[in-house]
């Protein structure tokens, strides 16, 4: 039995995607540039001065977490010094321990509450914003004197409800997942190379 052509509605339908895709980060650009440059600030100071950042989330958030971990501590498109970058959501001993002897919920606040430290940074990814780890997290970084950057989409939630003056919000403009992912993914980087860049100036 021969390979059957992939439909044309199919085609369709991933076309849509990338064409979505493409829109949305274009029309994000214009609102999000300034909040993501408040953030590499807040980020590239707390490095400078010693400092860490520390990032959590949940299911593809988590995965996100953990990318821009590795890109401070191993590098990005730089040969540079390692920087302080740690995910809160790779040590399965840690999580499931608190998730069964406590509630899922303080996940991350009670990492955050033992190993964060003023001045250091908590990035804090949710889709929805309302995810209750990471609003708790949010939540125990206030009260530590830790600045948060919080990504999220489709308002903010609970967590743009939790943050400060100090605070950065940076709110994708859409209410769909995946879009948000894709948008947060570019987010991202863009902290990354701004942080090399305010960190250890033009890539030579």
């Amino acid at each position: 039995m021969g390979h059957a052509e992939p439909s044309a509605t199919l085609e369709q339908r991933i076309t849509g995607h990338f064409n979505d895709s493409a829109a949305l980060k274009l029309a994000a650009a214009k609102t999000l540039a300034a909040p993501i440059a408040r953030a590499v600030a807040l980020m590239a100071e707390s490095l400078r001065s010693g400092g860490k950042v520390l990032a959590c989330g949940n299911g593809g958030s988590a995965a996100d977490a953990q990318h821009f971990a590795a890109e401070l501590v191993n590098r990005f498109e730089r040969e540079r010094a390692p920087l302080a970058g740690l995910a809160l959501t790779t040590d399965s001993s840690t999580l499931t321990s608190i998730a069964n002897d406590y509630r899922y919920e303080q996940v991350f606040e009670k990492q955050v509450r033992a190993l964060g430290r003023k001045g250091d940074v908590l990035l804090a990814i949710s889709t929805s914003g309302n995810s209750a780890s990471v609003v708790s997290a949010v939540r125990a970084a206030r009260e530590m004197a830790i600045r948060v950057v919080a990504l999220t989409g489709n308002g903010g939630g609970a967590t743009a409800a939790g943050l400060g003056p100090e605070d950065v919000h940076v709110c994708v403009p859409h209410q769909r997942t995946m879009r948000i992912q894709e948008v947060h993914l570019l987010v991202l980087h863009c902290l990354c190379d701004g942080i090399d860049f305010q960190l250890f100036g033009e890539k030579k």
